[in-house]
């Protein structure tokens, strides 16, 4: 990670740790970097983000860049539009899963995917003189907010008839409030709308894929056959099956994994996914013939491994999910049209295409003032070994630094699920009093 850059672009809350004067740098640097660069820009309903877009905007545009704003739409659709529509640079004005006083700055390249470190690294020397570079010819600036057609009839073209499925889906007051219900809709499901407003004072309050109880309660009320979350930026995907059980990025990534490998489908017979993943998915998956590969927490490293080894699946348990024969990045809209549309196909509930048994996993996320002296701290360093000692072989604990909240998250999985929370407990004190 960078100084500005995270596990997920820029993050932080607005006019304190992300102020105006970040986002005008980063939309004059895009400009410094190519010039007459074609730049398109997105972003959630946060009240925050037409703030922090103009400022990007207004960089971009003092140096000489052209600026085209699509307006509210999902993380991924920007990614799709860079490539299909031939923009040099995408930019996401989104705090994702954040709370509404969060926001962030997300950049695709040309080919519609998030810039490596490296990249993110040269953009960030220009950060290191905070002045802004002026052309002599500025650039021009329009909103297209019709490009989004574009976007929802490619997603309608790759997905199948979904005629008597009966879909609720929890839109989180977020970036897909509008797409996700149209082009569900459009393929023939009964489509029940919840936290599916415009409204950016409310996003991800009590909804939305970090607050699942909303659309549980929905499904089972509405006796609904599945039903969908996305977070704020809609790069992410929970599902609730028609008995409220809930389906994490893990099990999404399985059933699509042996979908594709049933199909042929799967390069090299091998998905990726995260240190998070549970141990129990490798099992289930390695008796289908399928790998299973892990890389550090973030959806930018699990998609470097897939492109580094030419792979087709991978994934988060958070919930995202990239299925790069159809995008270069995460899109929960698409993995949920993905998920009906096999529902669909072998006429099963979601929790019939599930047979694989996970491991008990008990996660806490503690939230800290400085996340380094935590991790720095020599008694919680000696606790973390002295309990991996204990559980090993059959148990894993993982203690890490959240890249886009200041939260430290702890996780431990054993098969004694009891002795797995004691020991979350037992962190969690010594993370407090540190």
């Amino acid at each position: 990670m960078g100084i500005y850059f995270g596990t997920d672009g820029i993050r932080g809350i607005v006019n304190n740790d992300l102020t105006e004067q970040i986002a005008e740098m980063v939309g004059n640097a895009l400009a410094r970097k190519k010039k007459k660069a074609k730049i398109l820009i997105g972003r959630d309903t946060r009240v925050s983000g037409s703030f922090l877009l103009v400022a990007i905007a207004t960089g971009a545009l003092k140096g000489g860049a052209d600026v085209v704003d699509v307006g509210v739409l999902p993380t991924p659709a920007i990614s799709f539009l860079v490539k299909n529509k031939k923009f040099d640079y995408g930019v996401v004005v989104s705090a994702s899963h954040n709370p509404k006083e969060y926001n962030g700055i997300k950049i695709f390249n040309s080919e519609g995917k998030k810039l490596s470190e490296k990249e993110e690294s040269e953009l960030e020397r220009f950060f290191a003189c905070p002045q802004t570079y002026s052309s002599l010819k500025v650039g021009g600036f329009k909103s297209s907010p019709n490009l989004k057609n574009a976007y929802i009839n490619y997603l309608k073209s790759i997905s199948q008839n979904l005629n008597g499925l009966k879909v609720v889906l929890d839109c989180s007051n977020g970036a897909s409030y509008f797409t996700a219900p149209k082009i569900f809709k459009s393929l023939g499901a009964d489509v029940i709308k919840t936290a599916c407003s415009n409204n950016g004072k409310k996003i991800n309050e009590n909804c939305g894929s970090t607050h699942i109880e909303n659309l549980k309660n929905k499904v089972l009320k509405e006796r609904a056959d599945v039903g969908f979350a996305f977070d704020g930026d809609a790069d992410r995907i929970i599902a609730v099956d028609e008995k409220g059980d809930v389906f994490d990025g893990d099990k999404i990534l399985y059933i699509l994994a042996v979908q594709l490998h049933e199909k042929g489908l799967l390069n090299g017979d091998t998905i990726v996914g995260t240190s998070h993943t549970n141990t129990g998915l490798l099992i289930a998956l390695n008796k289908k013939k399928i790998n299973l590969i892990r890389t550090d927490i973030g959806d930018k490293y699990v998609i470097e491994a897939m492109e580094k080894m030419n792979l087709s699946l991978g994934g988060e348990q958070s919930g995202h999910i990239i299925i790069k024969p159809f995008l270069p990045t995460g899109d929960g809209v698409l993995s949920a049209l993905q998920i009906a549309g096999i529902m669909k196909t072998k006429n099963k509930s979601l929790s019939e295409l599930f047979d694989a048994k996970l491991l008990p996993q008990i996660n806490k996320n503690i939230v800290v003032e400085d996340k380094l002296k935590v991790l720095n701290n020599e008694k919680l360093s000696q606790s973390v070994l002295q309990i991996s000692n204990e559980i090993a072989p059959v148990g894993r604990i993982l203690v890490r630094a959240s890249g886009t909240e200041p939260k430290i998250r702890v996780m431990i999985e054993h098969p004694d699920e009891e002795k797995a929370k004691r020991y979350v407990v037992e962190l969690e004190k010594i993370i407090k009093q540190i």
